[in-house]
């Protein structure tokens, strides 16, 4: 079979077909001339002839050789064209790559743990499809790597300063909070005395919520723990004892559950900022109401305001801050004039897979929905209280008693009264309600 070709288009033209057209024309003109002239002028017109000949002839020469130099030059310049515009679009291809799987991948490994050297040799090196990244990119990476996890570093350092304070202050607190027992026990039979040593109890009791919110923002778990199960009725009047305006607050239609050890001091905690968003920003002759009822995945917390209702712009801010706590919000987010509420909100969602949102209320103000997942539930025998004032409503302390010795000095040589027996947990923090408070 004979293959069909297109004819070349670029095949280079001999020298001697550029040249030879003028040399014939010159020469033919030349003869034609000394043929027309007399006799006499023949040999001159003949030299002149000769001479303009081979003039032209040179200067073809070198106008083709020029033509075939300037050939050369638009080719090889055509072709650095070609090779850059693939090296641009290479590169593009490969920055695209760079900043959607390679960047990710390292640097979700970094954040589990590893050192940049290892998340270089594990995305980089141990990966076929990486092993050919130019140097310069490779130290890109790693820079950017380095960076990363130096500004990790001095994250946590900082969260540890701050949780490293928590604790202190809570240590201050526990040992005040044991003192004020104590003196309740002790002048429970006069009504003047004990009704401020309630005052101070609660006080005490919203400085070891601040305590708690710094130290869980800080990435800590709350420090007190409930070894048995407490009712949610119990569990919500704790968290109406942690706040400043508790006499606003109304419970209807609580569930008859209550909550695992475990879970009762993180969702004291998360429903006390709550509620103490409720009444902070609501007018203070308004009321705050508070249900708890069962849904299919646990228990849903409602808790409504009577305040102005949130703009779409608002909400959007406020769910921000909760979807930023929740994906782990850095110190330096909160601003000089910090709102922790929300922010310690989604933190503790985060830590016990809680649920936050927040939708118009009825009264026209704000409703806040926390669903409390059905791990955290029980409905068995629940003899554990978080209210109210005696032994019984005192939680366990994780605190070391090393560091109130430390933060605190010893207590006066006071002589302690006997306590009745107690069936609940052992003393700890956490503060009662005050006179009047659920």
């Amino acid at each position: 079979m004979v293959r069909v070709e297109s004819p070349p288009t670029d095949r280079e033209v001999p020298v001697v077909r550029v040249v030879l057209p003028p040399v014939v024309l010159l020469a033919a003109a030349t003869a034609a001339g000394a043929a027309l002239v007399v006799p006499a002028a023949r040999i001159p017109v003949a030299v002149c002839g000769a001479i303009t000949t081979v003039v032209v002839a040179v200067l073809t020469v070198a106008l083709h050789r020029r033509k075939r130099a300037m050939a050369a030059q638009r080719a090889e310049y055509e072709q650095r064209i070609a090779y850059l515009e693939h090296r641009i679009l290479s590169h593009d291809s490969e920055t695209v790559r760079l900043t959607k799987e390679v960047m990710p991948a390292a640097i979700r490994r970094l954040r589990v743990g590893n050192s940049p050297e290892e998340v270089m040799r594990d995305i980089v090196d141990a990966d076929a499809a990486n092993r050919h990244l130019p140097k310069a990119l490779r130290e890109q990476i790693y820079q950017v790597l380095e960076v990363i996890d130096n500004e990790e570093a001095r994250r946590d350092s900082a969260q540890r300063a701050f949780v490293s304070v928590a604790r202190r202050v809570q240590a201050i607190v526990h040992r005040q909070a044991s003192e004020l027992r104590e003196m309740e026990d002790h002048y429970g039979r006069n009504p003047e005395v004990f009704d401020d040593l309630l005052r101070i109890d609660h006080g005490t009791a919203l400085i070891g919520r601040l305590a708690d919110s710094i130290a869980v923002l800080g990435g800590a778990r709350p420090s007190r723990q409930w070894p048995k199960p407490v009712p949610l009725f119990s569990v919500l009047r704790g968290a109406m004892s942690r706040i400043l305006e508790y006499q606003r607050v109304d419970l209807h239609s609580i569930a008859k559950v209550a909550i695992v050890g475990t879970s009762v001091e993180p969702l004291i905690h998360a429903c006390a900022e709550l509620l103490d968003n409720a009444t902070r920003y609501s007018p203070p002759q308004t009321r705050v109401h508070v249900t708890a009822v069962e849904v299919q995945t646990g228990i849903a917390i409602e808790i409504e305001d009577g305040g102005v209702s949130l703009s779409e712009e608002a909400r959007a801010r406020a769910e921000n801050m909760l979807a930023q706590a929740q994906a782990g919000i850095n110190m330096n987010d909160l601003g000089e004039s910090p709102r922790l509420g929300m922010a310690v909100v989604g933190r503790l969602s985060r830590m016990y897979q809680l649920q936050v949102s927040l939708r118009q209320s009825a009264y026209g103000g704000v409703r806040a929905v926390l669903i409390v997942p059905r791990d955290m539930i029980t409905t068995g025998p629940a003899p554990g209280i978080a209210h109210g004032i005696g032994a019984t409503s005192r939680p366990t302390s994780s605190l070391d008693m090393s560091q109130l010795q430390h933060v605190v000095p010893p207590p006066g040589k006071r002589k302690p009264k006997p306590k009745p027996a107690a069936t609940g947990p052992v003393p700890s923090a956490i503060a009662p309600a005050p006179a009047g408070a659920p």
